[in-house]
């Protein structure tokens, strides 16, 4: 049997969505794999886009699934959109938040003040995934951006996995701005490299395999990183979409579900200029 090919790596670094679970429940097998990883002794982290909920929330989530987390092993875009913040806008600034009340107390505790009208000439808007907000967020989110509010954004994740199916995501949130304001916000998270190297350094890994199920995110983000990926098939992206994709965006590895980090059952992707060995006749 082929060795499994978790023993390749020093460490994991697991999306979450689409990945251990869809919505509030667990995919099949995912908890099995982590526990798995947990007995033989392989550090992992979690490196998400969802920006609406704390590490600690999640870290709890991940716990009522059955799947072992801690909160310092949860990596968010909420921070990293904050540090993006910081390094553009001075403190004390007023800073209108089109997001979760989580990312609210993020701004305000990084010494901005917290508007909720462009009513009020906010100098920044900062957006992440809320799954509450409204056409009326939006269009204030607009106003200001109109206005000159610098934009900002946690993630830009088109779409996300739930438990009922493929959902829109913050980027497609940002895409009805964008189109309100014909501007771009500066986003922060996948596939920006910088929380997968945060985790790998928090970890001490130095050789860690990154899994994802979107290429344009985790694979993408993950390869920034100079680590090696694996795009697992439970979520958005499929093995087709991998082998079309544009080399930078493309997994080293593909696998059905996470139970192949142990069995063996994982495979490179095959493109046009390396496809899948032909098989000969029977015999």
């Amino acid at each position: 049997m082929t060795a499994g090919l978790i023993h390749s790596y020093d460490g994991v670094l697991f999306d979450l969505d689409g990945v251990l679970y869809a919505g509030p429940s667990a995919i099949d097998g995912a908890a099995e794999a982590v526990e798995e990883l947990v007995r033989l002794e392989v550090p992992r982290a979690y490196v998400t886009n969802n920006a609406s909920r704390s590490a600690q929330q999640v870290a709890e989530h991940l716990q009522s699934l059955g799947i072992p987390a801690l909160t310092e092993e949860v990596f968010g875009s909420a921070p990293a959109g904050i540090i993006l913040l910081t390094e553009s806008v001075a403190p004390g600034a007023s800073v209108l938040v089109t997001g979760s009340d989580y990312l609210r107390e993020l701004v305000e505790q990084a010494g901005f003040v917290v508007v909720r009208s462009s009513v009020q000439t906010p100098d920044a808007v900062i957006q992440g995934f809320d799954p509450s907000l409204s056409w009326a967020d939006l269009a204030e989110a607009s106003y200001a951006i109109n206005a000159g509010a610098q934009w900002f954004a946690t993630n830009l994740d088109l779409s996300i996995p739930r438990e009922r199916g493929i959902a829109p995501g913050n980027g497609a949130l940002i895409e009805a701005v964008g189109r309100a304001t014909g501007q771009r916000p500066r986003a922060a998270g996948k596939p920006e490299p910088v929380m997968f190297t945060q985790a790998a350094q928090y970890l001490q890994l130095t050789n860690p395999l990154v899994v994802g199920d979107r290429l344009d995110t985790d694979v993408l983000g993950g390869n920034r990183a100079g680590f090696d990926t694996t795009l697992v098939l439970t979520g958005i992206d499929s093995e087709a979409a991998a082998a079309q994709a544009e080399p930078e965006s493309q997994p080293r590895w593909i696998i059905e579900h996470l139970g192949a980090l142990f069995d063996g059952a994982h495979r490179p992707v095959r493109t046009a200029e390396h496809p899948a060995p032909q098989q000969g006749p029977s015999t």
